[in-house]
């Protein structure tokens, strides 16, 4: 297995949506157009490649100075566990550099990844969650 890694390509709606679901990642799928537009509106994206084959990727919003939220990390179903979601954090880390924070929001199910690979815990934070 060769995973290259990519920054700044955007792959088609379609091929994200398909990465999301087998990734087990919930975004609106059904709707390409909202997916595309995730995309197009994103400043910092990180892909990993197997050949042709889109099997991570990463969204970010950023400052590139201060702050930077990750929005989205999905990796293929059979590609996970292999190291492929932590090097695309590096990457994104690398982009923003040290004195941007990286921060996101995580599902329940993949808190437990976040601390082996560096991230802390923060317990003050606050949301409006989106209503559509």
């Amino acid at each position: 297995m060769d995973i290259t890694y990519e920054i700044g390509v955007i792959p088609p709606a379609e091929q994200i949506a398909d990465l999301y679901q087998s990734s087990g990642i919930n975004r609106p799928v059904m709707d390409l157009k909202r997916v595309a537009d995730m995309y197009k509106n994103s400043n910092l994206i990180v892909t990993a490649w197997d050949g042709t084959d889109l099997v991570g990727i990463t969204r970010s919003l950023t400052d590139f100075s201060y702050c930077c939220y990750l929005s989205d990390i999905a990796v293929r179903n059979v590609y996970q566990r292999k190291g492929i979601g932590k090097q695309l954090i590096e990457i994104n880390k690398e982009q923003i550099g040290p004195k941007c924070m990286l921060l996101l929001l995580t599902a329940s199910g993949a808190a437990n990844f976040y601390p082996k690979i560096g991230f802390k815990k923060v317990d003050y934070g606050f949301i409006i969650p989106r209503t559509e």
